[in-house]
């Protein structure tokens, strides 16, 4: 950890041990720093949602002094760690009767979620554009699309729940068709998904793609 996030570590434990609002002032006597640093990193600590600011009442004319208080909630910038969670979820999808259907439905709720109130302006292009960007923000990191007469496809350089493939290969490529042809369909775009090929190359999986209309 850099040492400004070690002395915003401190400014914000000292606000969470005390018993109500705390200057800026009293956090750089207390903490040893200069005013301007306390400043500023109490400005950064309410910026991020960790710290609130609150006006003070007035010793005399002028404006009222600046305190701060630490957010009573629970610390929403530290690590997320959502594999378990991935894990435990896998091993229920593979108790189904049928995993890769149980894996595909899955996968199809979770397109019509992110597909739900977009609006895509009408053509081939806007839609494939959409879709990269979506590929894009989950984490698949696609190449560009490529399009050839009524053929399109985009190869994609990750895979967000790689660590489960090993295990669970199957229902995890099932999910993402799911996903992928269900936020197509959701569209109501000229475009289809054709297909998700796994491992089409040892470095990639392949997205396939058909133009209607």
């Amino acid at each position: 950890m850099s040492e400004p996030a070690v002395r915003r570590r401190e400014v914000l434990e000292l606000l969470r041990a005390a018993a109500g609002p705390v200057s800026i002032g009293a956090v750089a006597e207390r903490l040893g720093i200069h005013p301007n640093t306390a400043r500023f990193h109490l400005e950064t600590l309410a910026r991020s949602g960790h710290a609130d600011r609150v006006h003070g009442t007035p010793d005399g004319p002028g404006r009222p002094p600046l305190l701060f208080t630490a957010r009573r909630e629970m610390d929403r910038g530290g690590p997320r760690n959502y594999r378990v969670l991935a894990e435990l979820l896998a091993d229920d999808l593979a108790r189904a009767d049928d995993p890769i259907a149980a894996a595909q439905d899955a996968g199809r709720r979770w397109g019509s979620r992110v597909a739900d109130d977009v609006r895509v302006a009408d053509g081939t292009e806007p839609a494939i554009v959409w879709l990269h960007d979506m590929l894009d923000d989950l984490g698949f990191a696609p190449d560009p699309p490529r399009v050839a007469g009524r053929d399109g496809e985009i190869g994609l350089r990750h895979c967000p729940f790689l660590d489960l493939v090993d295990t669970h290969g199957g229902m995890i490529c099932a999910l993402h068709e799911g996903l992928l042809e269900s936020a197509m369909d959701g569209l109501t775009a000229p475009v289809a998904v054709d297909g998700l090929t796994p491992f089409a190359t040892p470095d990639r999986c392949l997205v396939t793609l058909r133009l209607e209309g």
